[in-house]
């Protein structure tokens, strides 16, 4: 909390009378950078500050406040902006007018604040400022307030990113009534929340899905969670954004048709070499600009898996199974890694069965919350996952394990085991001859 004293003026701060009696719109613009990191400076179209005309300038625009309060992520975001970045970091506060218990109210509004920020970019653009440096991040019904000012553009803003944009009353709309991959030069989407608050439908350049787009790890699965059971998957796309500004963690996303043949392995070999390097989640998801400028038109789902808490970053691996069993099994298979230092990080491979046929080598995606360099111990489970009935084995040929993010490092293998069903068998793997494909 600010002191009294201080003159740092700070987000509106409402209170739920105020979202039950309602608020009109006052839009109040923030400026932060390097040389005002920790105190805003209030500008509008005739007072600048400090912002440097030829740097990039980075909108945030919230979403809906049912109950008034600051979003709790903001400061997190402007820091970290400037952390990975020298540039202005503009908080559009739009509070008096996203207030309200009516939704509706909210929505209504959204292309005013456009019209806002559309006067006071003008105005930049008179003192040289560069559309190519404006970059627009919209959380929710920010992301709509975002592709409202890009088309105002003609699509000529350097970038927008919608956070988890709102689907309730855009669901269906047509292009000029939601954000659109023409609005700007680039458009990212992340889409945490496509069965309740956010928009289904791909909205971007690059829509990302998340854990498919629906529920999210760690967010309360019932009602009984309270307040975080509706709001939770929405705000995951803001905690993922700000893992990217984060060093010790790049989530790398998959190109993919569904999230189905994600989990299956299907679309995984962006990143090995020759082919085209994976979409990377988030600040840096610009750097695939080039590679979509090739696709017509330049449009793309990713898919990617999380872990429950931050930073998210799940490592992915791929488990090559030969088995020599005379008759087809089915089931599912669990695996754990141990380095030397008694780390362990497991893996469930059971979204759906695999298929074991003799001599058939089945590739399954396993994704572990931690990356261990060195592996000294690997244990697999198979399991049917039928409670009653008899317990089947399953005969390995050979199984290989082998990093997807760092396909430099040894691949490790292991020959002739007997998997017998709901029994751990924990063995030491040895390295793949070299000449294995």
């Amino acid at each position: 909390m600010l002191d009294p004293d201080e003159t740092c003026p700070s987000f509106t701060r409402l209170s739920f009378h105020s979202a039950v009696v309602g608020t009109g719109l006052n839009v109040k613009l923030m400026l932060y950078t390097r040389k005002n990191r920790t105190c805003a400076q209030v500008i509008n179209s005739t007072v600048f500050g400090n912002l440097n005309m030829t740097k990039k300038t980075t909108f945030i625009v919230h979403g809906f406040r049912p109950t008034g309060s600051p979003p709790v992520w903001m400061e997190d975001l402007v820091q970290g902006l400037l952390d990975v970045e020298d540039m202005n970091v503009v908080i559009v506060d739009w509070n008096r007018g996203a207030t309200t218990v009516i939704y509706n109210h909210a929505s209504s509004k959204t292309r005013k604040v456009a019209n806002v920020l559309k006067e006071f970019i003008d105005q930049m653009l008179v003192k040289g400022a560069s559309l190519d440096n404006i970059y627009i991040i919209g959380v929710s019904l920010g992301a709509h307030i975002a592709g409202f000012v890009g088309k105002m553009y003609n699509g000529q803003l350097g970038r927008i990113t919608g956070l988890d944009p709102a689907g309730p009353l855009f669901n269906g709309r047509p292009p000029e009534d939601r954000l659109d991959p023409g609005d700007a030069q680039f458009v990212d989407v992340i889409h945490s929340d496509i069965d309740a608050l956010g928009y289904r439908e791909p909205l971007g350049n690059i829509d990302f899905y998340p854990n498919g787009g629906l529920d999210q790890p760690g967010c309360p699965k019932t009602i009984l969670g309270g307040l975080k059971y509706f709001k939770c998957d929405h705000q995951r796309s803001v905690y993922l954004y700000l893992s990217s500004l984060r060093e010790n963690c790049s989530i790398t996303a998959y190109p993919c048709d569904s999230y189905r043949d994600y989990r299956n392995g299907k679309c995984v070999n962006c990143g090995i070499p020759q082919k085209e390097s994976c979409p990377l989640l988030g600040y840096y998801a610009d750097h695939w600009k080039e590679y979509l400028k090739q696709k017509n038109p330049p449009m793309t789902k990713a898919f990617f898996d999380t872990a429950e808490e931050k930073p998210y970053c799940i490592y992915h691996y791929f488990v090559d199974i030969i088995t020599w069993n005379k008759n087809i099994r089915r089931g599912s298979i669990t695996i754990k890694l141990k380095d030397k230092a008694g780390n362990i990080t497991e893996s469930k491979i059971n979204h759906e069965p695999a298929i074991f046929q003799k001599y058939h080598q089945v590739s399954l995606l396993a994704r572990f919350n931690q990356d261990l360099d060195k592996v000294a111990t690997i244990s697999l489970v198979f399991s049917t996952g039928s409670v009653i009935g008899p317990k089947y084995k399953l005969r390995v040929l050979r199984m290989k394990l082998r990093s997807l993010a760092h396909p430099e490092r040894p691949q490790l293998c292991r020959y002739d085991l007997v998997l017998m069903e709901n029994i751990e068998n924990v063995f030491q793997p040895i390295l793949c001859p070299k000449l294995q494909m």
